[in-house]
C-alpha cells in the first residue's frame, strides 16, 4: 500500500515548517498536538486554516506539520505557507486561488541585525553637544 500525501516547505522570519497532506477528515497536527492545543490565540489558528478554507478542501485533508525555529506567529505563517504549497502540488489549478490571496510569496521580512556603534539596528544612542 503507497501513502498518497502532498509535501511543501513554508518559511517564515526564522520559522520552518514541513507541511504533510494526506487524505483524510480535516484534522490539523503540529509537531505531534493537535493545533488548537498547539496555537493558544484565535489568530493564530485561523492563518493556518486560510488556504484550506479558502480551496475548501479543509474537510479533503489531514494536515501533519513539523514546525521548528522562530516564534508562534512565525511558525504560523509557515504553516500557511507550507499548506499553500503542498496543495498546489495536489492540484495545480487552485495556484491562482492561492497566489492571488498571497499566500503562495515566501514573506521575507526578517528582524534587521543590531549595527556596531548603535542602539539597535537603527535606533542610534542620543546624542549629546556637550
Amino acid at each position: 500500500m503507497s501513502l498518497i500525501q502532498y509535501y511543501g516547505t513554508g518559511k517564515r522570519k526564522t520559522a520552518v515548517a514541513r507541511v504533510y497532506l494526506r487524505p483524510g477528515k480535516g484534522n490539523i497536527i503540529v509537531n505531534n498536538r493537535d493545533y488548537t492545543e498547539y496555537f493558544p490565540r484565535e489568530l493564530y489558528r485561523t492563518a493556518v486554516k486560510q488556504p484550506l478554507s479558502l480551496t475548501q478542501t479543509a474537510d479533503k485533508f489531514d494536515v501533519y506539520v513539523r514546525a521548528k525555529g522562530g516564534g508562534l506567529t512565525g511558525q504560523a505563517e509557515a504553516i500557511r505557507h507550507g499548506i499553500a504549497r503542498a496543495l498546489v502540488a495536489y492540484n495545480r489549478e487552485l495556484r491562482n486561488i492561492l497566489k492571488r490571496a498571497g499566500f503562495l510569496t515566501r514573506d521575507a521580512r526578517v528582524k534587521e541585525r543590531k549595527k556596531y556603534g548603535q542602539r539597535g539596528a537603527r535606533a542610534r544612542f542620543q546624542f549629546s553637544k556637550r
